[in-house]
């Protein structure tokens, strides 16, 4: 596999369950649902958004606590029920003018293969599916929900050179 050019990265592409959430889905009588984020999982989306670089969602599970999270987030671009991940990626980068060279996905299974084996970053927690880990140019230490995005987040920033610019902004 050859080594991503992360300079080029303008945007981040996450799946939800197994990758923002611990993949656990709580259903409740009423028929809602429970999802784990973990907190600095949404510091690093934010923070990835401050330095330029948009973090968006595509989940193949319909969720209001995926609204919920992402609108807290600030992340607008958000795409539900998807089951042809490739197709709806491949479309926000059109719109954007970017090519699959200049975007990262974060995923931990097969549904998020179509992307990751097209994008310039492909990126797993530590506890996503064999096929997956094996094709990501990065597996964050952690699992899924645990802080990996938070992990991949700061991989990009440290790769382009931005992280202590990142870092003097809460200590000013």
């Amino acid at each position: 596999m050859t080594a991503p050019d992360l300079s080029a990265i303008k945007l981040v592409g996450f799946d939800v369950d197994g990758v923002l959430t611990d993949g656990r889905i709580i259903v409740h009588n009423d028929e809602g649902e429970s999802k784990n984020f973990h907190s600095r999982d949404g510091l690093g989306l934010k923070i990835l958004t401050r330095a330029g670089i948009e973090a968006v969602i595509i989940t193949g599970r319909v969720s209001r606590v995926v609204e919920i999270r992402a609108a807290d987030l600030g992340i607008t671009e958000v795409h539900q029920k998807v089951m042809d991940k490739r197709t709806v990626f491949e479309a926000i980068l059109k719109k954007r003018g970017l090519s699959w060279s200049e975007a990262a996905f974060a995923g931990d299974d097969l549904i998020d293969l179509p992307i990751m084996t097209r994008v310039g970053l492909a990126m797993a927690p530590a506890d996503a599916a064999a096929e997956v880990l094996s094709r990501a140019h990065f597996i964050a230490p952690a699992r899924g929900g645990h802080g990996a995005a938070r992990q991949m987040a700061e991989f990009i920033l440290k790769a382009q050179g931005r992280w202590d610019e990142v870092v003097n902004t809460y200590l000013a």
